[in-house]
């Protein structure tokens, strides 16, 4: 959790509730330097070699794997992730760092056309300053996932992190710098600042991911001032169980698709869509697998579920499952959180209805919804009964039948028989109020890039 006074927001580790840091806000004369130096720097990074871009992110990723430890260990007391899990952030962060720094040429290599001219073809210059307004739950992974398609384009970008990651927010500006300087800038502010920052001439285009409430406010202002943006949004995912599923196979996934990182991730499944011949079956197998997670204090190793990130997110994750059980759900596991200092919450399992209010809401926290189907339509049809679109898991072991299936769920990826997870080779993303764009893999390094059309004539003779 963090609070924000006159001149400070203070970091509160979710572990204890004690305040763990304090972080000067930045004055208007600060944010005003700190798009300066990323507007100046821009003008010469966009002249480099994809050669030299791709150096610079070999040498980030290699800061990243260098303060590795210091790095996880922070990300867990700022927010609460297992220490092993901010380990993996930090590997994967610096994959994707080395991904980009490797193919982002190719990528954005000209496209040629066939016409009546001498020369004709679509090349891809960068679009200049963006600023990336980042959540908490993957403090290093989600900047570095925006950032470095960005910077492999020729972009720079200004980082508006969530105030109680601020700590990683300032690492970052740090490893980056390491590299060279004022290609990530970090500013420290209050979110009610934000719009100044977008309406900036200095910013070229914005990528937010967050609520569904800060997108529409982000947007909002974006199409004021004719901006671009990518927007990652919220969702519900659908985990879809078949009646010819591996029962015991998918439970066991669905227990870590559902729990990792607390349960606090956009992608992970959220509902939990069973089709009626295997219902009970799968119930017996992932309640018991869920039981079986140790909750714990995040750093100690063999822990699986730290605390949530913020006291308030608790409560409001209480207030839903409570409100799902009067509402008609059955609670088949945990329920309220531990009486503990702290943002604890108790790994939970409902059975619930359709109509249910945790089959309608997005639950950002370890808590989840079973739902019973009595077969492969209806749990299509109940997976897209959802304003949210962003990704599923699909399982049965007719892959021909899946392949049929994939188009008509209406997410932005699917995924058979394993659990949703980000890669960098991928594209992510959602459709309806999940958001809109890409990140990742060639859609996404494409997002912030003039696709500008060159035409070349044929020269006069004479």
């Amino acid at each position: 959790m963090s609070t924000t006074t006159a001149e400070y927001v203070e970091s509160v580790d979710p572990a204890s509730g004690e305040v763990i840091a304090r972080h000067r806000l930045h004055g208007a004369d600060e944010v005003d330097a700190a798009l300066e130096r990323a507007h100046t720097r821009q003008r010469a990074w966009r002249t480099t070699s994809f050669e030299e871009r791709a150096a610079v992110l070999h040498a980030i990723a290699a800061e990243l794997r260098s303060a590795r430890e210091d790095a996880a260990a922070l990300i867990t007391a700022e927010m609460g992730k297992t220490l092993h899990e901010a380990r993996a952030e930090i590997d994967k962060s610096a994959w994707c760092c080395e991904y980009y720094a490797e193919n982002g040429a190719a990528q954005l290599a000209p496209d040629p056309i066939a016409t009546e001219w001498r020369d004709c073809f679509v090349q891809f210059p960068p679009l200049g300053v963006v600023l990336a307004i980042m959540p908490w739950n993957y403090p290093v992974w989600q900047l570095v996932r925006a950032a470095a398609p960005a910077l492999m384009a020729g972009n720079t970008v200004v980082l508006k992190h969530a105030s109680n990651v601020t700590g990683s927010a300032l690492l970052l500006e740090r490893l980056f710098a390491s590299a060279t300087p004022s290609l990530l800038e970090t500013i420290v502010v209050r979110a009610g600042t934000v719009a100044g920052v977008i309406a900036d001439a200095r910013i070229a285009a914005v990528t937010l991911t967050g609520s569904e409430q800060v997108g529409r406010s982000v947007a909002g202002v974006c199409a004021q001032q004719l901006k671009k943006s990518v927007l990652e949004l919220g969702g519900s995912d659908a985990f879809i169980v078949l009646a010819d599923a591996d029962v015991e196979q998918a439970a066991a996934m669905a227990v870590k698709a559902r729990f990792v990182n607390a349960g606090q991730s956009c992608v992970a499944a959220k509902r939990f869509v069973v089709v009626e011949q295997v219902a009970d079956a799968f119930a017996e197998a992932f309640v018991e697998g869920v039981r079986a997670l140790r909750v714990d204090d995040p750093a100690a190793d063999g822990v699986d579920l730290g605390p949530m990130a913020r006291a308030d997110l608790r409560d409001e994750l209480a207030a839903q499952v409570r409100a799902g059980v009067r509402d008609g759900g059955a609670l088949l596991t945990g329920g309220d959180p531990p009486q503990r200092a702290g943002a604890w919450f108790t790994p939970t399992v409902v059975a619930v209805e359709p109509g249910n209010a945790l089959a309608r809401e997005e639950t950002f926290g370890p808590a989840a919804a079973l739902l019973r189907v009595p077969d492969a339509e209806a749990a299509i049809e109940l997976a897209n009964a959802s304003p949210y679109g962003l990704s599923s898991s699909l399982w049965t072991r007719d892959l021909e039948l899946a392949r049929a299936l994939a188009p008509r769920i209406e997410a932005g990826a699917v995924f058979v028989n394993t659990m949703t997870a980000s890669d960098p080779r991928v594209p992510f993303g959602g459709v309806k109020r999940s958001g809109w764009g890409r990140e990742l893999g060639s859609y996404g390094i494409r997002e912030f890039v003039n696709a500008q059309a060159v035409t070349i004539a044929p020269r006069r003779a004479g």
